[in-house]
This record gives structure tokens, sequence and C-alpha cells, in this order.
């Protein structure tokens, strides 16, 4: 059986595998606020979430998946080869998400690819493959390529954490004459709210797995130009929605109590607040991290109410995990790719 074939179809199940993992360790961005604030029952929050994380993919356009596919530039290398380097790339990223996962810490899953593919593409052909965007930043004023996609991962925090801070005062004001019975207008509420984040993660993340499937077919020389196909949309939203389906259950203990203690009100801003920013991204072609956005509007809406009640030191674990998600992913795949070389030397 023809070898480019066989590498291709393993790197497809490799790209279907990171988009599995992307599920379920980006779950608890999306369900952690809406059971700490008993709007659902895990069983309830899955289950919607599901269906519009299936949508997402489906009905949010291509633009974050043209981005992540032409960040690294493999025309010209030979096709064994560099369907080798996107899958040591994506291993990287793999064993990323899984150890993160492991400890409860959310981190990024944008990071992880982003690092473990810069990481392959250096150690194996060289920096000048990687789309690293500056010279047309300074000389075009134009963004693209992986500043890009740093531009929106740094960004993205900052403006979830300013957005949350807005809405959680907008919300008060409008609610400082309710009595305790619309708290249960405000769990309500996250039917529709938890619905759009979850349809947002959908459409931004599950994207970026996109974007690398529709790499592969093109390298592999399967499809003549970069265009996502529909099957490729159909089998990244059911690979990122049984993902959703597993549940990522450490990460919901931090992101719904270690960092604020969340109520009804603080949900639904804190939902309000990542969809609009991820839904926006997502629109612009900009990946970025829904662990973080969420995180960051959690921290924003507790710095809106009661600065001294967010628990700052984990804000610091996330800021940490934040810097040093790129280099560790990347470091992850060149030994990967070490590792590839020399089983095929022995060969």
């Amino acid at each position: 059986m023809d070898p480019i074939f066989l590498l291709a179809l393993a790197t497809v199940v490799i790209v279907l595998v990171f988009d599995y993992t992307n599920g379920f360790h980006d779950a608890a961005n999306i369900i952690a606020t809406v059971i700490a604030s008993r709007a659902m029952t895990p069983v309830q929050a899955v289950i919607v979430v599901a269906f519009f994380e299936f949508l997402g993919p489906l009905l949010g356009g291509t633009a974050v998946a043209n981005t992540i596919g032409s960040f690294v530039v493999l025309d010209g290398v030979m096709p064994l080869l560099s369907l080798s380097i996107l899958l040591c790339g994506l291993v990287g990223a793999i064993v990323w998400n899984l150890a993160t996962w492991y400890f409860g810490i959310p981190s990024s899953s944008s990071h992880a690819l982003v690092g473990g593919l810069v990481g392959a593409v250096v150690v194996s052909v060289g920096g000048d493959h990687v789309v690293w965007g500056l010279s047309e930043l300074l000389q075009e004023g134009h963004v693209t390529g992986v500043v890009k996609v740093l531009a929106a991962l740094l960004l993205s925090p900052f403006i979830g954490f300013w957005g949350g801070f807005l809405i959680h005062r907008l919300l008060t004001g409008l609610l400082m004459a309710a009595n305790p019975a619309a708290n249960s207008r405000l769990r309500a509420a996250q039917f529709v709210t938890a619905a759009g984040l979850a349809f947002s993660h959908g459409a931004n993340d599950a994207q970026k797995s996109m974007g690398i499937l529709t790499l592969v077919l093109l390298l592999g020389g399967f499809i003549p130009r970069f265009e996502v196909p529909l099957w490729v949309m159909m089998a990244c939203a059911s690979a990122i929605t049984l993902g959703i389906l597993s549940g990522g259950w450490r990460i919901v203990r931090t992101l719904g109590f270690a960092i604020y203690r969340v109520r009804p009100i603080h949900a639904l801003g804190s939902q309000l607040t990542s969809a609009s920013v991820i839904l926006g991204a997502s629109l612009a072609g900009a990946p970025v991290s829904t662990t973080h956005v969420v995180a960051t509007s959690i921290m924003g809406i507790g710095a809106s109410e009661r600065a001294r009640a967010v628990r700052w030191a984990k804000a610091k674990d996330i800021a940490l995990t934040w810097l040093v998600t790129i280099p560790g992913s990347a470091l992850v795949g060149i030994q990967t790719y070490a590792l590839v070389n020399l089983f095929l030397a022995k060969a």
C-alpha cells in the first residue's frame, strides 16, 4: 500500500484524536460555571453543550481553519516528510493536553497546537518554513502567521477580563432592585448563554483541527487547493463533541470554584462575555484559548464585585501555564520528531 496514503491516514487519525482531547480538555470551560451556579445538572449541561458544540464548526465558517492552515509552509517538502512533521507536532499538542488535564490545569489547546507544530517544523526543515509574520507586520502593517495567532492568544484574556468586569457592573445595575427569586431567572437564562458559548467554542476550536486536517490532505496530494471539505467539518465536529461528552471534570473544579465563588449572576456574565469574545474572534479568523477567556472573565467579574475574594494565586498558576505551554509543547514535538527519525534509521 502507498506509504503516503498510510502516513496521511495515520495523521488524520491523530488530528481527530487531538480534536477529541481538545473537547474533553475544554469541556470544563463551558460547563463549569453552569454547574457551579446550579443552573443545570452535569448531565443536562453536557447534553446542551454537546448539541451546540456540534453546530459550531458546521455553521461558524472556516476563517480560523484558514489561519491555522497557513502559519506553517511545507510546500516543496517531500510528502512523507511533511506529513511526518505534522504528525509529530500533533503528538506534542496531545501529550501537553493530556498532561495538563491530568493535573487539572486549565491550559490552552491552541497554544499547545501552535507550539507542537512550530517545534516539529523548526527542528526538521528550519524556521524559514514557519510564517512568523514579523516582517509583514513591520513592513506592511499586516497581521499574519504566528504573530496573528499569538496576538489573538495574548489579547483575548485581557478582553475577557475587562468584558467580564463591565458586564458584571451592568448586570448588577440592572438587578439592583431584584429579590432573591431573580436567581431562578438567571439560571434559566444560562441555557441560552451556555448554548452560545458552546457554539462559539465549536466555531473556534474545532476549526483548528479542520485547518490541520485540510493541510494534511493538501500535502498528501488528495485535494488540489486549501479548501475545507464537508466531511472534514463533520469529522472534526463529531470528534470535539465526543470529547465534550467525556467531560473534563478535573478542570471544572478549577474554573467553577477555585478562582471565585460563582453564583448565578456571575455564571451568566462569564458565559455572555466568553461567548461574545470567542465568536468575534472566530469571525475574524483569530484562534483563541477558550480556557483563558473563560478564566479571565471570571477573574474580571470577581474583581468587579470583590477583588479580595478572587484567588489570585490560582490566576498566577494559569498565567504561568500560559507562558510555558508553547515552549513545552514545542519541546514534546521536537522530541517526538527525534524519536521518529531514530525509529526510521533503525528500520
